[in-house]
């Protein structure tokens, strides 16, 4: 989850409650942490690893409620300080916010997935997808043989990683299910495939982006 600063400036853990409406801020509190590299993760559990700080200036968030066994992965939230009254964050220690998704946006950035370093060509593929867009989730991915037009749907091993022990063979073609609050769904289908001869550690463009 991306955090979205808007009356403070810290690395914060974001106890959430439950959203009542799409639009509507809700009410939680927030630990101040002053090193994210003292008491934060390298990788997290969402699988980004050195990548999630190079988003919105690193404040990333881990939040449980809104995790949602690693749909929640990729979100974005605009969060805000309701103490008017406080001269310091680092004073309080724990502050009361309200926050509420916002859509993401990555200017000039299509959605990209980088292969994950434990992928081990041809017999098990994992990535980790990046820069999605908008405030969908994706809830769902199958990859095709570009060839038979045969496709598998992939495991989500933890958060935003996508997995499978018996990838197809060939240039690969993936398909992505988004899907709304509102329960509505559409699959995408990238412009560029996935090269037959992918490696370990490569990022591949997949020449599209979904922004709404």
């Amino acid at each position: 989850m991306h955090i979205f600063k808007d009356a403070f400036d810290a690395t914060t853990t974001v106890y959430a409650e439950a959203a009542t409406c799409t639009d509507c801020f809700i009410h939680s509190r927030a630990a101040y942490y002053p090193s994210s590299d003292e008491n934060g993760t390298d990788t997290g559990r969402c699988g980004y690893g050195s990548f999630g700080a190079t988003l919105n200036g690193g404040d990333v968030s881990a939040v449980s409620d809104l995790y949602r066994d690693g749909v929640g992965c990729g979100a974005c939230y605009q969060v805000r300080c309701t103490n008017t009254s406080a001269a310091s964050l680092l004073a309080l220690g724990v502050v009361d916010i309200e926050y509420r998704r916002v859509s993401c946006t990555y200017p000039n950035k299509n959605i990209t997935i980088k292969i994950d370093e434990n992928s081990d060509y041809p017999y098990y593929l994992g990535f980790v997808i990046w820069y999605q867009q908008g405030r969908r989730d994706i809830t769902a991915v199958q990859l095709c043989e570009v060839k038979s037009h045969a496709c598998k749907l992939l495991d989500r091993s933890n958060g935003a990683v996508w997995t499978t022990n018996s990838p197809p063979s060939g240039p690969l073609s993936l398909r992505m299910l988004f899907s709304d609050e509102d329960g509505d769904e559409r699959w995408v289908v990238p412009v560029n495939n996935i090269p037959n001869d992918w490696k370990a550690g490569q990022t591949h463009d997949t020449g599209v982006q979904v922004s709404s």
